[in-house]
């Protein structure tokens, strides 16, 4: 049983490791101070727009 328990942990640590090496990034790569500068743009048309067209 102990046996079982050490080739068990190693084979699943081994698995995490060959995981994360071959992770790739699949998609745009976007400046994070961008992504900021976004949301906050949003956040003025939004406040923008309920005083032009209140509710």
């Amino acid at each position: 049983m102990a046996s079982d328990r050490k080739s068990e942990g190693f084979q699943s640590g081994a698995g995490l490791i060959r995981y994360f090496e071959e992770e790739e990034i699949k998609g745009p790569a976007l400046d994070p101070k961008l992504v900021v500068y976004m949301g906050i743009a949003v956040a003025v048309i939004v406040e923008i727009a309920k005083i032009f067209w209140p509710p």
